[in-house]
């Protein structure tokens, strides 16, 4: 039994595995394997002042070709290292736009100059030159991941699963052993939330410690959920007074526009509120939730594996393309995470032959597919329609905000 918590103190980790366990887990279920670059000498951009002179090298996210509102063409590019993403802007001097879009095109590691650049309270360089790296680097020595204890998370995770009831023990553990080596490692954003190495195990974990919170350590689900919208209340409190005394106030806090949302969902749960917590199917669900950004996000070192697992006998003719730091698949995208996640879901059954009710699967289903809660935020149905629902995509929501206010050693 460990003795941590989670959520500002307020979750206990709570899980019970002995020593033999754990060797059998690590055994089975190899962590992943990151650098182990002193992260402090990265070019950190957040703790960079404005006008400083930077020269670093990066990984290449992503680019557009924008105009400004005098119709002046400007990159807009987003790089990253080991520190995180790096918003990056580049001006149409001298022809610059037209001649750096074919290198963007062709090279996924740069060497870049420029000026740090702050508006409205977001920092990005305005980039003065740019050119490809020629040395032969690792890119996963650009990547960056997370600082958490990687056997701990992985033994975590697999606790969880071990205590579900079958068929949904099958389920997860044949679903870990075909997708593990890509689970392990993937990101589970580009931006937002988790936008590093290791950031879907750890956002899996995470939502997993709310749920067993909401469902088994406290005697009420509904009192949960108050008491966890009440910690939000009293930390967006925190952040504005933090901001108060500030010599410039800050402009972005993570709980903002949160609060009414919580409540509105907490509204819709109440009408479920005679409704019984099918337990491991809402655990199983959160295992798949964003499982599908195996194929929706692309990084240096990700194999096509999955997309040849959900696809076995489809023709892959994608010759070998540049890869840097995270960014969305072209595939992927046409698709999405979320489908992706149901499809997994039901090719891990059909595999396997794994017997379960057709309502267990529509309910896995539905949590997986409404899990973003609002179809303008990407959910795939117009609102949830089951307690579990509405409790995969809260949990969804918290972990997803309050990963922005942990410490790099807690990422």
């Amino acid at each position: 039994m460990t003795n941590r918590y989670y959520f500002y103190q307020t979750i206990p980790i709570q899980y019970s595995l002995s020593d033999q366990q754990k060797e059998e887990i690590l055994s089975a279920y190899l962590p992943p394997t990151l650098p182990e670059s002193n992260t402090e000498q990265a070019f950190n951009l957040q703790e960079t002042p404005k006008g400083t002179s930077v020269a670093t090298r990066v990984l290449l996210n992503d680019f557009d070709i924008k105009q400004t509102k005098t119709k002046k063409s400007f990159l807009k590019i987003t790089f990253s290292n080991q520190a995180g993403n790096i918003p990056a802007k580049m001006w149409d001097n001298n022809n610059s736009v037209e001649t750096t879009v074919p290198l963007l095109e062709e090279s996924g590691v740069f060497d870049i100059k420029g000026q740090v650049d702050e508006f409205n309270g977001f920092k990005s360089i305005t980039i003065h030159n740019i050119s490809p790296c020629k040395e032969e680097i690792d890119p996963f020595e650009l990547l960056a991941y997370t600082k958490q204890d990687l056997d701990q998370l992985t033994t975590e995770l697999f606790a969880y699963i071990y205590e579900l009831e079958q068929p949904y023990k099958t389920i997860a553990l044949n679903a870990m052993d075909k997708l593990w080596d890509s689970f392990k490692l993937s990101p589970a954003a580009k931006g937002f939330h988790h936008n590093y190495l290791g950031g879907l195990l750890k956002h899996t974990i995470g939502l997993m410690r709310f749920c067993r919170y909401i469902t088994v350590l406290e005697e009420n689900p509904f009192r949960a959920v108050i008491k966890l919208i009440h910690k939000v209340e009293t930390q967006y409190k925190q952040e504005i007074w933090e901001s108060l005394k500030q010599d410039e106030p800050t402009r972005s806090f993570v709980w903002k526009d949160t609060i009414d949302h919580l409540y509105s969902m907490l509204h819709g749960m109440s009408e479920h509120k005679y409704d019984s917590i099918h337990y491991d199917a809402l655990m199983t669900s959160i295992l798949f939730h964003d499982i599908g950004k195996l194929l929706e996000y692309d990084y240096a070192g990700r194999t096509a594996d999955v997309f040849h697992y959900l696809y076995p006998t489809a023709v892959f003719d994608n010759p070998a393309k540049k890869q840097s730091g995270i960014a969305m698949d072209p595939l992927g995208l046409m698709i999405g995470h979320i489908p992706y996640g149901v499809l997994l879901l039901n090719k891990v059954i059909e595999d396997n032959q794994i017997a379960i009710s057709m309502e267990a699967i529509h309910l896995m289903s539905h949590c997986i597919l409404c899990h973003h809660g609002l179809p303008e935020w990407g959910s795939a149905v117009r609102k949830p329609l089951s307690l579990e629902g509405y409790i995969i995509h809260i949990v969804d929501y918290l972990d997803s905000r309050y990963e922005n206010t942990e410490s790099d050693d807690e990422k």
